[in-house]
């Protein structure tokens, strides 16, 4: 249970990271994602920014996976 701190270190990093490159990196509201406002509701679905979020993710586990 040693390597328990060591993963959750290195993950609180990486979504630290990730959370301050969005700061600059707007990836929100790709075409294809689809938004419906009526009234004063507004109602947001990130289906391109899901994708290309998850194929992101696929590729650095991948290439994580390749190093192990």
């Amino acid at each position: 249970m040693t390597g328990v701190p060591k993963i959750l270190m290195t993950l609180g990093a990486i979504i630290f990271v990730v959370g301050f490159l969005m700061q600059f990196i707007h990836i929100g509201r790709l075409p294809g994602d689809i938004i419906v406002k009526k009234g004063n509701t507004t109602v947001y679905f990130p289906i391109v920014t899901s994708i290309l979020v998850s194929i992101i993710l696929s590729a650095i586990f991948y290439f994580l996976g390749k190093f192990r």
